[in-house]
């Protein structure tokens, strides 16, 4: 699997993530592990893409 393959693929699981976890949050209030993961596959998977094109 190639270096921009996986960053797309981090990336569309860190969109949901984020998104997830900031409704969680304010919703019932322990959502910040989550968004914090969320956070780290869409930032990490937006560089490895980038870098991919390269």
């Amino acid at each position: 699997m190639s270096e921009r393959r996986t960053g797309r693929v981090m990336a569309v699981i860190g969109a949901p993530l984020t998104l997830a976890g900031v409704a969680i949050h304010f919703l019932s209030g322990p959502g910040v592990p989550v968004l914090v993961t969320g956070l780290r596959l869409l930032i990490t998977g937006l560089v490895m893409a980038a870098a991919g094109r390269r």
